[in-house]
């Protein structure tokens, strides 16, 4: 593959994840090397699990602090979220991998716009080769015109607004 592109999966709807994660699974299948960095989350989910079986084809790392969903973010968060934008840069600069993953990177207030507009550059002039995955429920207009393929996760109907908690498997 000569030129990676740029894929955004956002939106409100249940799926972004899996979607990218659903890649990474391709890529390693076709014996491709996938790194992952996880804003805001901290690599405990089942696919995360999962994934870590594949051993040094996968590389994960989770940037994120124990937080309850939907509050505030706090200098940790942000702190560490730094931290995983530097990480990314740090490996896109050494052209490690095929597939590199930004899982929650687009969640709105995390980054501004501007600097995950650097990050798409810094991508272009270091590893063009490697394809990119940015997920997260708030991507903007501008980011979404810079990338190459985005899917809009639209929730129409979910039950964890009826109280179901996340389930094992499913959720997390």
């Amino acid at each position: 593959m000569s030129r990676g592109y740029v894929q955004i999966y956002t939106g409100e709807g249940k799926g972004k994840t899996t979607a990218a994660f659903g890649l990474a699974l391709r890529a390693l299948g076709a014996g491709e090397k996938v790194w992952i960095a996880q804003f805001l989350k901290l690599g405990e989910s089942s696919e995360c699990v999962a994934l870590k079986r594949f051993g040094d084809q996968v590389t994960l790392r989770a940037f994120g602090v124990p937080r309850q969903i939907a509050a505030p973010f706090t200098e940790e968060d942000y702190r560490a979220a730094e931290e995983g934008l530097s990480w990314v840069r740090q490996e896109l600069r050494r052209k490690a991998c095929f597939l590199m993953i930004c899982d929650e990177v687009c969640t709105p207030g995390l980054f501004e716009e501007e600097v995950l507009l650097e990050l798409l550059e810094f991508r272009k002039c270091f590893a063009p080769e490697t394809e990119m995955i940015l997920t997260g429920r708030g991507a903007s207009s501008k980011l979404m015109e810079a990338a190459d393929l985005v899917s809009e996760v639209r929730k129409i109907k979910h039950y964890f607004n009826e109280g179901v908690p996340f389930r094992k498997g499913i959720e997390t």
